[in-house]
């Protein structure tokens, strides 16, 4: 019998989760992967998987289309889910992960896989054969060239990180640790701030030095990681009433809610790295340590990394790729990842997924998956092939995009049904192969 054989480009979180599915249904990987030899601007590790923004995978309950897209990949088996989950940290509802320790786990599972050979080495071609192409938003050089004599210019937007604090330089003494309304653990360190606090910290925000960052414009930065002087340019109460809000949060110190409070998360498992939470900024590093230390608590932080800022690319996937995330025009070549104008760590493991396994069905002669927009994961295949009205642009996991239902009712009605019918639509889907031998 034949070896059944195709390459990964891209040992993101993408490219190992379609490596790993295909390789669990026969399927030998050649996965490809620049680093060590060479890192992205937003890169620090060598290891697989890494997570450059934050260490947050978003909320996980069955409210949110997110949370739905998770319990949906934990069902098919995913990789990345399951890793995730093994070194997950306390972030009241949504899946925080050890970012370290979740990195290296996945690579770990790769690695092990008899099934998957790795090749660390810069790609500059797109190789024969059956191809998944998953090299993440900051593709350049030869390989991008490529990939624009295929599929025409990438398009582009930007995307920044937050930075992360040394946990036992917060002043403890003028923090608390509370969840938003009391839900959960309280696994979030709140850094409350008075109004006078809060109009210093917003002032030296506007007025601070930006990285210049090469044809950066506002309408250009996906709006789940706006910087957050640039958000605080939009008006003096904005950050309070977004990545700031009190609301919810009681300072046990006053036996009242804040002015403003600036949150914390874990950003490792022994506790040891805070993330700021939606302080995703390119203030100049000595600005992000001179502003940011104006926070009550962080006075003395010691910043294990600072925020940045870089350009991400991705294709105008709808006409030009399939619901397999394969090129319409060319077949053996498929894409996944952020490059595809999904928008998320889960959302590019989802499409990652998808890719492997409509690859690993044509390769074993069986029909390639339709997941259906009833079903999160479909819903994301759905709009990079297909599009929504106007410009298309990056898509986080969100309701929006699934399959209407048929009347009107309240929202959380409507969130709970949704994710029943997605739920019991992927249950008849996997029981369907299972009985018939397969597995989707």
């Amino acid at each position: 019998m034949t070896r059944m054989e195709a390459t990964v480009i891209g040992a993101g979180l993408a490219g190992c989760e379609a490596a790993w599915q295909l390789s669990r249904r026969g399927v030998h990987v050649t996965l490809i992967e620049q680093k060590p030899y060479k890192r992205s601007p937003a890169h620090h590790a060598d290891t697989y998987a890494e997570l450059v923004c934050s260490n947050s995978l978003r909320a996980d309950g069955l409210t949110t289309a997110s949370g739905l897209l998770k319990a949906e990949l934990r069902m098919l088996g995913s990789l990345i889910l399951s890793c995730a989950d093994a070194v997950k940290v306390e972030a009241g509802g949504a899946l925080a992960v050890d970012r370290e320790g979740f990195t290296k786990l996945v690579t770990e599972r790769i690695r092990a896989c008899g099934n998957i050979t790795v090749e660390e080495r810069e790609c500059t071609r797109i190789p024969s054969g059956e191809v998944i192409i998953a090299t993440g938003p900051l593709t350049e050089g030869m390989l991008a060239a490529e990939i624009e004599k295929l599929c025409g210019k990438l398009l582009s937007f930007y995307d920044a990180s937050a930075p992360l604090v040394e946990a036992d330089t917060v002043d403890m003494t003028r923090v608390f640790t509370a969840s938003r309304y009391d839900r959960g653990t309280p696994d979030y360190v709140n850094c409350p701030m008075t109004e006078e606090e809060y109009t210093a910290f917003w002032t030296a925000l506007v007025n601070a030095e930006c990285a210049e960052v090469h044809g950066f414009e506002d309408s250009r930065v996906f709006e789940g990681c706006m910087p957050i002087e640039v958000l605080a340019k939009r008006g003096i109460q904005t950050l309070a009433y977004g990545p700031l809000k009190p609301v919810g949060l009681l300072d046990p110190a006053t036996g009242r809610m804040p002015y403003a409070v600036v949150q914390l998360r874990r950003d490792n498992r022994d506790g040891t790295l805070y993330n700021l939470v939606g302080f995703q900024t390119r203030l100049k590093h000595p600005e992000q340590a001179r502003v940011f230390r104006m926070i009550p608590g962080l006075g003395h932080a010691e910043f294990a990394r600072y925020g940045v800022m870089h350009r991400n690319t991705f294709l105008k996937s709808p006409g030009l790729l399939d619901i397999g995330y394969a090129l319409r025009n060319d077949r053996r070549i498929r894409f996944a990842g952020q490059i595809t104008g999904v928008e998320g760590y889960v959302e590019s493991t989802a499409s990652g997924y998808a890719a492997g396994v409509s690859l690993a069905n044509k390769l074993l002669g069986q029909p390639e998956p339709d997941f259906t927009r009833r079903m999160v994961i479909g819903s994301l295949a759905h709009y990079a092939a297909e599009g929504g009205e106007g410009d298309f642009q990056p898509m986080n996991a969100n309701f929006g995009i699934m399959e209407p239902l048929p009347k009107k009712m309240r929202r959380r009605d409507k969130k709970r049904i949704l994710c029943e019918r997605s739920l019991e639509t992927l249950q008849t889907v996997i029981g369907e192969k299972s009985e018939q031998g397969e597995i989707t």
